[in-house]
């Protein structure tokens, strides 16, 4: 049962009451206080104070202040006079429900009122924040849109610059190499006719030495320009002819000639294809849209132990030119080593596909491809199917020993797990 505060005191004036609530044995931190224009409830467990005010107050600006277990309101009066007592006296029971009731109903359309004024503020101030964030976007845009403009301004503006130094560069050299052309065909010039001068001077001492003989119909000196306009004989000599090798070191007797021409076909196939994605990848440096550049670093990456990065490389190798078959052997090592086992069989069969036809070119190749394939197919637990590529790895490379130790390996496995079956 609550315990009803009576000893309360109060003071006027004509427009403000001044009433103190004593809470006496009890710490007061916080009071749960209701408060309308005509009607005052003050909680303090298990104190309960409730006045019903002989004249309305403004509930609005009246304060109530809690200090040494009393409870201090001020209530400010909506009309200037002086009460004749704090509560409405001698009022019936059902006028003070009315009056509770009625306090109840203004305190729930104040607080829905608020609640809604609460929400129209909220709306307000998230569509302020909204356009202050729309209005930093748009400033922040245009001020990378500016600083895109002047940067492209000025490459382009260096980009000029550049191409008009090499127009110069260019004028410069072709001026150089026209003059010393020129040079070189003056010296020429004059060396001819130093020579022409020299034999001319020659057949006129000739001339001037030898007498004239008596009943002869020319001159000497005419017998003598004939001989000498007369190349001598050329001397001999041995000509050296070189035959380009074959392509493959077998002879020509033990080897297969169509299937190693289209095992060239396929690769200057290959090689015909490799800018053909170029479009699609503008943005590469140069070195970068050249797939043996590509394998070469994915093999670094490789060597490091740095797997994804290598299989970056060889994927962009492989968009580049998806007919190099060591670009697909190589990723396979890459999946194997990242236990991505069903890639790497794909990967494997698609080098075996591209290896074709089996030549002695490409025998390493497809030894690596079949024992890789073999390996993903044992860690998946095939097998079986295991064997079958290293058997076919052991008929290209019959004295590789440690193939022939794995494959015995993997046939003890197979037989063991046969007779625990």
């Amino acid at each position: 049962m609550p315990v009803w505060v009576r000893d309360y005191s109060w003071r006027q004036t004509d427009t403000a009451v001044f009433l103190s609530v004593p809470m006496r044995g009890v710490r007061v931190t916080q009071a749960n206080i209701f408060c309308t224009d005509q009607y005052l409830k003050v909680n303090v467990p298990p104190f309960l104070f409730e006045a019903i005010l002989y004249a309305p107050v403004d509930d609005t600006s009246s304060t109530a202040k809690i200090r040494n277990e009393t409870i201090f309101f001020t209530l400010y009066k909506k009309e200037v006079a002086m009460w004749e007592s704090l509560v409405m006296e001698n009022g019936d029971k059902e006028k003070m429900q009315r009056i509770r009731e009625n306090a109840v109903i203004k305190a729930q359309e104040k607080a829905d009122e608020e609640e809604k004024s609460k929400a129209v503020t909220k709306r307000e101030h998230k569509k302020l924040a909204l356009e202050a964030t729309m209005k930093l976007e748009e400033t922040e845009r245009k001020r990378i849109e500016n600083l895109k403009e002047e940067e492209r301004k000025k490459v382009t503006e260096e980009l000029e610059i550049w191409k008009e130094k090499q127009r110069n560069e260019e004028k410069q050299r072709r001026i150089q190499s026209e003059e010393k052309i020129h040079r070189e065909r003056k010296l020429i010039e004059e060396k001819k006719k130093s020579e022409i001068n020299k034999t001319l001077t020659a057949g006129t001492s000739q001339a001037r030495s030898i007498p004239t003989r008596a009943g002869s119909s020319g001159s000497i000196f005419s017998e003598k320009l004939k001989e000498e306009s007369f190349p001598a004989p050329r001397s001999a000599g041995t000509i050296q002819i070189n035959f380009t090798s074959r392509v493959f070191p077998t002879a020509l007797r033990e080897s297969r000639v169509a299937e190693e021409e289209e095992w060239l076909h396929k690769q200057a196939e290959a090689r015909r294809e490799m800018n053909a994605n170029f479009s699609e990848l503008k943005d590469l440096n140069e070195e970068e849209k050249n797939p043996d550049w590509l394998k070469d670093k994915g093999n670094k990456m490789f060597a490091t132990g740095n797997y994804l990065a290598a299989v970056n490389a060889y994927n962009l190798a492989i968009l580049l030119n998806n007919k190099i078959p060591v670009l697909y052997l190589n990723r396979a090592a890459c999946h194997l080593k990242l236990r991505n086992l069903h890639k790497t069989i794909e990967d494997s069969s698609k080098a075996l596909e591209l290896l074709l036809p089996p030549v002695p070119d490409n025998v390493d190749a497809r030894v690596k491809a079949y024992v890789r394939r073999g390996t993903a197919f044992c860690h998946l637990e095939l097998y079986a199917e295991g064997l079958q590529d290293y058997d076919a790895a052991l008929k290209i490379d019959p004295t590789n020993k440690t193939l022939k130790q794995d494959a015995e390996k993997i046939q003890h496995i197979i037989q063991g797990t046969a007779q625990d079956s």
